[in-house]
């Protein structure tokens, strides 16, 4: 059974922030990038089917030079191959994103599609589900554990107050939620192997489409801000417990205006 996961990087969520590119962009000088955290359930998800079913895991990244040490890190868990289609992503939005990995997709056998449930940089939740539409393909999104079987999957979901269960024939895409599983580290023999595996490259020319297929944007960033910075704490000393909960209900009343 042959699995594709789609993976992105973003800023380390650790790190700090900077606005850059005229307030519409990070300012990416010497920050770190690291596979986008949802993706790595995907990436476990996806060798652990290979693991039982057997097959290959193809992971994909579109970006800049960049991204290869994204699809390394990939590689050194247990994907099998690794593709990077070339291209700058901060010009691209979602539908532009999709339409790239859709497209090379297209070009690798696969049963099932896995992505993280959003990417932490943008959190818009949009790619996966563009994927899936414009493939034709079922998909069930933000899966907590799925099932692998023969020509269908059967997928659980949480929604409000219960869970759903899903059945969706292959080939389908799935989007990975936090729970799915626990993402294993790379083993140094993984790591050692990661090295010598190439990774094929393509052109978005190579894959049929043109630039303004991707780069014609439907959605733009008009502007970034940081948040506020947050304010000095405050240390209520009341002795006792009942003199501090005292103290602070007239201070959430009184300074703080909350009630």
């Amino acid at each position: 059974m042959n699995s594709i996961v789609c993976v992105a990087q973003v800023p380390d969520t650790e790190a700090r922030i900077k606005i850059g590119g005229g307030n519409r962009r990070i300012d990416e000088a010497g920050l770190k990038f690291i596979v986008s955290p949802y993706d790595e359930f995907a990436l476990e998800e996806a060798i652990r089917v290979k693991e039982k079913k057997g097959g290959d895991v193809t992971v994909i990244a579109f970006g800049t030079d960049r991204v290869q040490q994204g699809l390394r890190e990939c590689l050194a868990r247990g994907a099998t191959k690794a593709i990077h289609v070339k291209g700058e992503v901060a010009d691209a939005d979602s539908l532009g994103i999709a339409k790239v990995l859709a497209a090379a997709i297209k070009t690798t056998p696969h049963d099932l599609i896995f992505f993280g449930k959003q990417g932490v940089g943008t959190d818009n939740s949009l790619v996966g589900p563009m994927v899936a539409e414009l493939l034709g393909y079922p998909q069930v999104n933000v899966v907590t554990h799925l099932e692998a079987g023969e020509g269908k999957v059967t997928a659980h979901r949480e929604i409000e107050g219960a869970e759903e269960i899903i059945e969706a024939s292959m080939p389908s895409v799935i989007t990975a939620q936090k729970g799915l599983n626990e993402p294993r580290y790379a083993s140094l023999k993984g790591i050692m192997a990661a090295k010598k595996t190439p990774i094929e490259t393509k052109s978005i020319a190579d894959l049929g489409l043109q630039d303004g297929d991707i780069f014609n944007q439907r959605v733009t960033i008009v502007s970034l801000e940081l948040p506020p910075e947050k304010s000095g704490g405050r240390k209520i000393d009341g002795g006792d417990p009942a003199n501090a909960a005292r103290e602070i209900l007239k201070y959430i009343r009184e300074e703080a205006k909350a009630l």
